[in-house]
């Protein structure tokens, strides 16, 4: 029996499409091939964008609380098909169903938020701004707006975009992953289902040729993205170039300082979550601990024993802790960063490479296994702690005090997300204040920002002016417009040749 075909989702119905390119979407937990997913071209993209240039005119006349009312039944149906959703991000992502469960929460969170959309959009109002003129501002959206998005969110990266921009008056076309292309799929007829009208929100699968025509299209006014720095990079110079408003998340290496004040147990159970959590598959992992003093020999015995019982499981399983990864090709990725670790001295204390698929379940044995890997007496020289490896690879660096650490962590070129533990709170506020990086936990491993606070980090983590979602997700998907008003009874006679004054 041939697998079935993954399509697109244009003005409300699905599609084949016109391409006749296909790729294998798989299990990695089994490594079997579950069905095949379109790959659209430059056709898909002009018609996913023709049907949401046409339906953006009436959709951004549509009062502001009327848009929200779709958006509050769209958090309705999501409630209602959250474990659907995470079904089918382990089916095909491999994560553990209870943090797909996690995901897709989060994501319901920027729903709920988009909902008071109303109160966002509210502008200022100056009355008598100089004799007889009043002015006020207001947003209005910007059009046709596209989201291209990572293999490791599926549910809930898209939802960091589309909510606030469809809630704005915007219309949507969604570039997913086509690793892991059916949760889009779901999402646009939940949407449907909503009462969302026919060509707003728009799905079309694909790889670059299918970004590219994003990139170039006149009608896309801004491209939103994440995914690896170079990527990100790229996304941001050509939609740039092509006039468009750009905003592109990119890479991570997140540390977590340890210092030697801190809970050691609340540590260890931050380090193995956030390092493992996932297979390692998030851009807010922990990826190097920094361990300042004589707290490494106190540390690293635990992480030990704790990276060599993770629970390593078919995600359906509720007992796992961690999946698979994700593809054969990041499973071969990863375990050449183990190999060059190895080879430029960092000391491997536990090495995954030699897990089993057969350990983690009935079926699993050609599935994409690997366990935790430890490394210790790593240094900043070493590639595995420079570059961001995105696997359950936890590299441990050794310090001797805290300004230490806050300069390597401000010397290295991701900025993203960071963590301190410690029971000191000046060492607490001098770090929140000295780090250069955009999200910052103390005592917490992996500080994600909530709904209405926005997510985005610093230097190569980030390209363009605005982070994801909340308030600046509002401002990135409109425009601002300043209108100053006076009528004719106030006016006064004959021609004015100087510039307008508070007189």
């Amino acid at each position: 029996m041939s697998a079935p075909l993954i399509g697109h989702h244009i003005h409300g119905h699905p599609t084949a499409g016109h391409s006749a390119r296909k790729q294998a979407v798989t299990n990695p937990a089994t490594g079997a091939v579950a069905a095949q997913v379109a790959l659209g071209d430059s056709e898909d993209v002009r018609q996913a964008v023709a049907a949401a240039q046409a339906a953006f005119p009436a959709w951004a006349d549509a009062p502001p609380l009327r848009r929200a009312r779709v958006m509050f039944k769209f958090l309705e149906l999501l409630n209602q098909h959250k474990d659907a959703l995470a079904h089918a991000i382990t089916a095909e992502h491999g994560k553990v169903f209870t943090d797909a469960q996690g995901e897709v929460a989060r994501g319901i969170d920027i729903v709920e938020f988009a909902t008071g959309i109303p109160q966002l959009l509210k502008g200022d109002y100056t009355e008598q701004v100089s004799t007889g003129i009043d002015n006020w501002t207001l947003r209005q959206p910007l059009g046709v707006v596209a989201g291209i998005t990572p293999f490791n969110f599926p549910v809930m990266v898209p939802m960091w975009m589309f909510p606030v921009a469809i809630a704005a008056g915007n219309t949507f076309v969604l570039k997913p992953s086509p690793i892991d292309p059916t949760p889009a799929l779901m999402m646009a007829d939940l949407l449907k289902q909503a009462g969302l009208p026919d060509g707003v929100f728009n799905v079309v699968q694909g790889d670059k040729e299918a970004v590219d025509a994003l990139l170039v299209h006149p009608d896309v006014k801004a491209v939103s993205f994440v995914g690896s720095t170079p990527i990100a990079n790229y996304i941001y110079e050509t939609g740039a170039h092509h006039g468009k408003r750009v905003q592109a998340l990119g890479g991570a290496k997140n540390h977590m300082v340890v210092m030697p004040d801190a809970d050691l147990d609340q540590v260890v159970d931050a380090l193995i979550g956030a390092a493992y959590g996932s297979a390692g598959e998030r851009c807010m992992a922990i990826s190097v601990a920094v361990l300042v003093g004589d707290v490494a020999d106190k540390v690293i015995p635990k992480l030990i024993a704790r990276t060599q019982t993770l629970k390593v499981l078919n995600g359906e399983n509720l007992a796992a802790e961690m999946g698979p990864i994700v593809t054969q090709a990041a499973h071969d990725r990863i375990t050449g960063y183990i190999a060059q670790g190895e080879k430029e001295g960092a000391r491997l204390l536990v090495d995954g490479r030699g897990f089993k698929g057969a350990s983690a379940g009935a079926g699993c044995d050609n599935g994409f296994w690997m366990g935790g890997t430890l490394f210790d007496h790593v240094t900043t020289d070493m590639t595995i702690y420079k570059e961001e490896i995105f696997g359950p690879v936890l590299a441990c660096v050794r310090v001797p005090d805290f300004a230490t650490a806050v300069q390597i962590i401000n010397d290295h070129e991701f900025g993203n997300g960071v963590s301190c533990f410690t029971r000191d709170g000046n060492v607490a506020r001098e770090f929140s204040r000295r780090i250069q990086v955009g999200m910052v936990g103390i005592n917490v491993p992996i500080p994600v920002p909530m709904a209405w606070h926005g997510f985005g980090g610093w230097k190569r983590s980030l390209f363009g002016d605005m982070h994801a979602y909340g308030e600046e997700g509002v401002r990135f998907y409109t425009k601002q417009k300043s209108i100053m008003q006076r009528w004719p009874e106030s006016t006064p006679k004959g021609a004015e040749f100087v510039m307008p004054t508070s007189t």
